[in-house]
């Protein structure tokens, strides 16, 4: 029997859920925690890659209440889900196709090795589920392996994909593609775009083309900025949203491969500090490992009380 969302979800974030609890062990006794114990999990919240922010916040609220049964592990933890969930609730926002005229226009950025190939694959099996149709763009020509890969997803999911030259401009092909999609009356045109930060400018002005090619076409696209951020990179990933909000006007995000690292509270830390919309979230290679984020069961399994 294949495992529920929910099963491999506590799965991804099990070395997470572990890592705060054993940072959380030990707090605990009153109705009330002391300020040293407040101090304490103030700290192993941070430890668990929440970040300050939300650690503190955290710690401020946990402070405002009473634990009639006193403030045992699990109590502790059941108030730590809840303060995650309300920092989580707000950011979270599926994907829509929404844009008229279609095709509603996603450009997907990330750094190289962040799983963007593959999560471009995976949201347009999330729209298919919902009975859009779909085009892929390669606009990522400087890597031909990129170019590549997608072409193998687009062949396995059953949807057109438009190609350029290796190495050629990716403006163009991003061009191609809302023509493409717009002929074809695809409902949606989902573009890669390459990841390379190691030149802040050229990224800039490559990523300021493909708007100015876009808003020639459709003044309303893109409709999305998509940052992909691989969740192992735990605090680095917050600088890459700093640095892609900075280039690239990000409008909200996606988290892979929660599966397996301890550094997925990193995901607390984005909303609490960037306030941007989280779409979906990713929990392994499979088609269907990405869904669209549920803030209460995220809360809950980062916390250990699913």
């Amino acid at each position: 029997m294949s495992e529920s969302w929910s099963d491999r979800l506590f799965g991804g974030f099990r070395k997470t859920s572990e890592r705060l609890s054993g940072n959380l062990a030990g707090i605990g006794g009153a109705t009330k925690l002391t300020d040293d114990q407040l101090d304490e999990l103030e700290d192993a919240l941070i430890m668990s890659d929440l970040g300050p922010r939300a650690a503190m916040r955290i710690r401020d609220a946990v402070a405002e209440r009473r634990f009639e049964r006193g403030a045992d592990e699990r109590a502790i933890s059941e108030a730590v889900a809840e303060e995650i969930a309300e920092i989580l609730r707000p950011v979270a926002k599926p994907l829509e196709v929404t844009a008229f005229p279609r095709p509603h226009v996603v450009l997907v950025i990330g750094v190289n090795g962040s799983g963007k190939t593959t999560t471009i694959a995976k949201l347009a099996h999330l729209f298919q589920e919902d009975d859009y149709s779909v085009m892929l763009a390669a606009g990522d020509t400087f890597r031909a392996a990129a170019t590549g890969q997608l072409k193998v997803w687009a062949d396995r999911l059953g949807v057109p994909v438009v190609t350029g030259p290796e190495g050629g401009d990716p403006a163009s092909v991003v061009f191609d593609g809302v023509k493409a999609a717009t002929e074809r009356g695809s409902d949606a045109l989902i573009v890669d775009t390459a990841g390379r930060l190691q030149n802040k400018r050229e990224l800039m002005d490559e990523l300021t083309k493909i708007r100015k090619v876009l808003g020639r076409l459709n003044p309303e696209a893109p409709h999305d900025v998509v940052l992909v951020l691989d969740a192992t990179n735990g605090q680095n990933a917050l600088q890459q949203i700093d640095v892609f909000k900075e280039v690239a006007g990000v409008t909200g995000l996606v988290m892979t491969k929660l599966d397996g690292t301890a550094r997925g509270g990193v995901l607390v830390a984005a909303a609490e500090q960037y306030g941007l919309p989280i779409h979906a979230i990713g929990v392994g290679e499979k088609i269907d490992d990405l869904r669209p984020f549920d803030p209460d069961l995220v809360a809950r399994v980062i916390a250990g009380v699913a």
